[in-house]
């Protein structure tokens, strides 16, 4: 469904992806392990169109997309989910969610994703009048994730969906990702909380300063002595 190859992306000088590949095939979790630092949000960023390798292919769907704009390519069914949530704070939930549907098409639609979404995140439902910069950041995750899924995406990208959430919230919030998996979306996570990413991803990539070092079936990397020394505490 998605294929990079041999990406070469930079900040100014700085080089932040040397050439990156990897692969993300229809229905699967596929995530992203690494330190800070590592290139896994640029990453993200590149494939979201906000950021325009220097080199290489993003193939999506069978289409070329490197350096197109990002508003084209969220048209075309890849959807992120930025660090940091980015919501429009002043807005209320329920205009978040809507604006999540801006570029659709079928807007006769929009009401029965709208009780999708309210399904999987009842609490957006009962806050839908609220302002959404009032919400908790639990709360705030949640309404980025279905802010996303109002675009209806084939492929969603999450990045860091559990940053600065209590450990609680941390496990509600990747049992709703491995429940949008299993209602049809395919999922590329970028997580610091290596453990949970791994428990619920098919496949994993480490990236380490801008390259993938290793790669393989979520369960072995979890079980490796390499990857358990350097990004699961032990």
């Amino acid at each position: 469904m998605l294929s990079i190859q041999n990406i070469d992306v930079y900040y100014g000088a700085i080089h932040a992806l040397k050439g990156i590949s990897l692969d993300v095939t229809e229905g699967e979790i596929v995530t992203l392990i690494g330190a800070n630092g590592a290139g896994k949000s640029t990453t993200l960023r590149t494939i979201s169109g906000l950021l325009k390798p220097k080199s290489g292919k993003i193939v999506y769907e069978g289409k070329e997309i490197a350096g197109l704009p990002a508003q084209q390519i969220v048209g075309m069914g890849l959807s992120q989910v930025p660090e940091g949530r980015r919501i429009f704070a002043n807005m209320t939930v329920m205009e978040n969610l809507e604006l999540g549907a801006y570029l659709r098409k079928d807007k006769e639609n929009l009401a029965g994703d709208l009780k999708n979404v309210f399904a999987k995140f009842p609490r957006l439902e009962e806050r839908k009048a609220q302002v959404a910069g009032t919400l908790s950041g639990g709360e705030q995750q949640m309404l980025a994730m279905g802010r996303a899924l109002m675009s209806r995406p084939r492929l969603l990208l999450l990045d860091e969906p559990s940053m600065g959430l209590a450990p609680l919230l941390v496990k509600e919030i990747f049992s709703i990702i491995k429940e949008i998996n299993e209602g049809g979306t395919t999922i590329l996570l970028v997580e610091q909380n290596a453990n949970m990413a791994l428990s619920i991803a098919d496949r994993a990539y480490v990236l380490e300063t801008g390259r993938v070092i290793l790669s393989g079936p979520a369960k072995e990397l979890a079980a490796s002595e390499e990857v358990r020394k350097a990004y699961l505490g032990g």
